[in-house]
Protein backbone atom coordinates (compact mmCIF):
# COMPACT_ATOMS: atom_id res chain seq x y z
CA UNK A 1 0.00 0.00 0.00
CA UNK A 2 1.22 3.61 -0.82
CA UNK A 3 -0.55 5.88 1.40
CA UNK A 4 -0.78 10.23 0.49
CA UNK A 5 -2.21 13.08 2.61
CA UNK A 6 -3.88 15.63 0.69
CA UNK A 7 -1.78 18.10 2.93
CA UNK A 8 1.95 16.59 1.38
CA UNK A 9 1.02 16.49 -1.96
CA UNK A 10 3.28 18.68 -4.11
CA UNK A 11 2.25 21.05 -7.04
CA UNK A 12 2.57 20.89 -10.86
CA UNK A 13 2.40 22.80 -13.39
CA UNK A 14 1.40 22.35 -17.13
CA UNK A 15 1.09 24.62 -20.22
CA UNK A 16 -2.23 25.71 -20.78
CA UNK A 17 -3.68 26.11 -17.33
CA UNK A 18 -4.70 29.26 -16.29
CA UNK A 19 -5.54 30.07 -12.79
CA UNK A 20 -5.30 26.36 -11.41
CA UNK A 21 -3.54 24.58 -8.22
CA UNK A 22 -2.75 20.66 -9.41
CA UNK A 23 -1.78 18.66 -7.27
CA UNK A 24 -0.23 14.53 -8.40
CA UNK A 25 -2.09 12.07 -5.80
CA UNK A 26 -1.03 8.86 -7.17
CA UNK A 27 1.45 7.79 -9.66
CA UNK A 28 4.47 10.04 -11.39
CA UNK A 29 6.38 11.84 -8.65
CA UNK A 30 3.47 10.79 -5.94
CA UNK A 31 4.85 7.69 -6.02
CA UNK A 32 4.80 4.15 -7.29
CA UNK A 33 2.25 3.21 -10.31
CA UNK A 34 1.72 0.59 -12.80
CA UNK A 35 -1.12 2.05 -15.44
CA UNK A 36 -2.19 5.15 -14.28
CA UNK A 37 -2.07 8.56 -12.59
CA UNK A 38 -4.58 10.48 -10.49
CA UNK A 39 -4.65 14.30 -9.91
CA UNK A 40 -6.85 16.40 -8.77
CA UNK A 41 -7.23 20.22 -9.94
CA UNK A 42 -8.88 23.21 -7.95
CA UNK A 43 -9.89 25.23 -10.49
CA UNK A 44 -10.09 29.08 -9.54
CA UNK A 45 -13.43 31.46 -10.81
CA UNK A 46 -12.33 32.28 -14.24
CA UNK A 47 -9.72 29.33 -14.75
CA UNK A 48 -9.68 27.18 -17.35
CA UNK A 49 -7.13 24.79 -19.74
CA UNK A 50 -7.02 26.08 -23.58
CA UNK A 51 -8.18 23.64 -26.27
CA UNK A 52 -5.75 21.63 -26.79
CA UNK A 53 -5.67 17.50 -27.25
CA UNK A 54 -3.02 14.76 -25.91
CA UNK A 55 -2.24 11.16 -26.92
CA UNK A 56 -3.46 9.72 -23.80
CA UNK A 57 -7.22 9.27 -22.47
CA UNK A 58 -8.56 11.39 -19.34
CA UNK A 59 -11.04 10.88 -17.17
CA UNK A 60 -12.86 14.16 -15.21
CA UNK A 61 -14.96 13.87 -12.34
CA UNK A 62 -16.14 16.89 -10.65
CA UNK A 63 -15.74 16.82 -6.76
CA UNK A 64 -16.85 20.20 -6.24
CA UNK A 65 -18.66 23.31 -8.11
CA UNK A 66 -19.29 23.92 -12.19
CA UNK A 67 -16.94 22.77 -15.04
CA UNK A 68 -17.66 23.29 -18.49
CA UNK A 69 -16.04 21.35 -21.05
CA UNK A 70 -15.83 22.25 -24.44
CA UNK A 71 -14.83 19.99 -27.39
CA UNK A 72 -14.77 20.71 -31.36
CA UNK A 73 -18.83 18.80 -31.00
CA UNK A 74 -19.50 21.31 -28.70
CA UNK A 75 -20.02 21.73 -24.87
CA UNK A 76 -21.38 20.02 -21.51
CA UNK A 77 -21.69 21.86 -17.72
CA UNK A 78 -20.69 19.08 -15.32
CA UNK A 79 -21.81 19.23 -11.70
CA UNK A 80 -20.69 17.37 -8.75
CA UNK A 81 -19.95 13.54 -9.46
CA UNK A 82 -20.44 13.99 -12.72
CA UNK A 83 -17.72 12.79 -14.83
CA UNK A 84 -16.66 12.57 -18.39
CA UNK A 85 -14.30 10.87 -21.05
CA UNK A 86 -11.57 12.58 -23.48
CA UNK A 87 -10.41 10.48 -25.86
CA UNK A 88 -7.01 10.16 -27.46
CA UNK A 89 -6.05 12.97 -29.68
CA UNK A 90 -9.80 14.68 -28.64
CA UNK A 91 -9.60 18.33 -28.16
CA UNK A 92 -10.90 19.68 -25.13
CA UNK A 93 -10.95 22.84 -22.90
CA UNK A 94 -12.34 23.19 -19.47
CA UNK A 95 -13.16 26.26 -18.12
CA UNK A 96 -15.13 27.66 -14.49
CA UNK A 97 -17.24 30.40 -15.57
CA UNK A 98 -18.52 30.87 -11.86
CA UNK A 99 -17.65 32.57 -9.35
CA UNK A 100 -16.78 29.68 -7.15
CA UNK A 101 -13.95 27.02 -6.95
CA UNK A 102 -14.30 23.92 -9.00
CA UNK A 103 -12.47 20.96 -7.68
CA UNK A 104 -11.82 18.10 -10.45
CA UNK A 105 -10.05 14.51 -10.03
CA UNK A 106 -8.43 13.23 -13.53
CA UNK A 107 -7.25 10.06 -14.17
CA UNK A 108 -4.96 9.36 -17.18
CA UNK A 109 -2.90 6.31 -18.22
CA UNK A 110 1.02 6.54 -17.92
CA UNK A 111 3.28 6.64 -20.84
CA UNK A 112 3.56 2.86 -22.31
CA UNK A 113 7.51 1.24 -21.25
CA UNK A 114 9.69 1.71 -24.50
CA UNK A 115 11.33 -2.22 -25.14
Amino acid sequence: MHVNRFADLKPYDAPGHHGMHMLRMQGREAGPADMMWLGVSQILPGGSIDLSSSPDEKFYVVLEGDLTVETESGSVRLGVWDSCRIAPHEKRALKNPTNRTVVVLLAMPLPKPQP
